[in-house]
């Protein structure tokens, strides 16, 4: 399947009902994805980049348009189909780690595989894997209020490819971390990208974190305004947000 995309979106539209108001967060969206990429969706707050990503990431159904997740149209599966795809070919990386309080950071990563239905002799061994990957297996039989900001998102992104997941979504990843801990992330991402071939999507508002990526897809009013290489798009000026 290195030939078809991990993502096809055509001409996809996503809106919102308030009350008797009715308000688009995506307006006829079309977007390729192919293995292997690193791509960062930027734009301004409100644009459509979180709503984009919870779409493509199975959270929420488009309004109208097709989706196709490596050639499957997705548009038309269940709830549990939905869970099942999310489960086993999508990890996610999240601005608040969302990692079980009082649990390792072993158990954490080991979560997904229970879902899954990895058989549990097996669990243990390839958690312990990503945690190594990521770089913090010293941390395993921590808990997560005892590790700092970076070392959570370590274990979030570990617990993200335990399953080996055809793409990993990432929501402002950086957001809630320091400078020092946000370059150290983002450099976890562009090895996992550039080592382990891993397909990577993920949003941010921060140019320092827009540059790590290989190409950078602008967004603005429900709209991709912007597609290319990220040399391209970040020479002499800031990206145009």
């Amino acid at each position: 399947m290195a030939d078809v995309p991990v993502v096809r979106l055509v001409d996809v539209h996503k809106t919102y009902t308030m009350g008797d108001q009715s308000v688009g967060a995506l307006a006829g969206v079309d977007f390729l994805l192919d293995p292997g990429e690193f791509v960062a969706i930027m734009g301004p707050s409100g644009s459509g980049k979180s709503t984009l990503m919870h779409v493509i990431g199975l959270l929420t159904r488009p309004t109208s348009g097709q989706y196709f997740f490596e050639g499957q149209d997705v548009s038309g599966l269940t709830a549990d189909e939905l869970a099942d795809v999310r489960s086993r070919r999508l990890g996610f990386v999240f601005q608040s780690y969302n990692l079980l309080p009082r649990t390792t950071a072993l158990e954490n990563v080991e979560l997904p595989m229970v879902y899954a239905g990895v058989p549990t002799e097996r669990q243990r061994a390839l958690a312990m894997q990503a945690l190594e990957v990521v770089g913090v297996s010293e941390m395993a039989e921590h808990e997560s209020n005892q590790m700092s900001g970076g070392q959570q998102q370590r274990v979030a992104i570990a617990r993200a490819l335990v399953n080996d997941p055809s793409l990993i979504l990432a929501d402002e990843p950086t957001g809630a971390l320091d400078t020092k801990s946000s370059e150290d992330i983002m450099n976890v991402f562009a090895r996992l990208n550039a080592e382990h071939g891993m397909t990577i999507l993920l949003v941010t508002h921060e140019p320092s974190v827009g540059r790590k990526a290989k190409r950078i897809i602008t967004f603005r009013d429900g709209k991709i305004v912007g597609d290319g290489p990220t040399e391209e798009v970040f020479k002499g000026e800031a990206i145009p947000l």
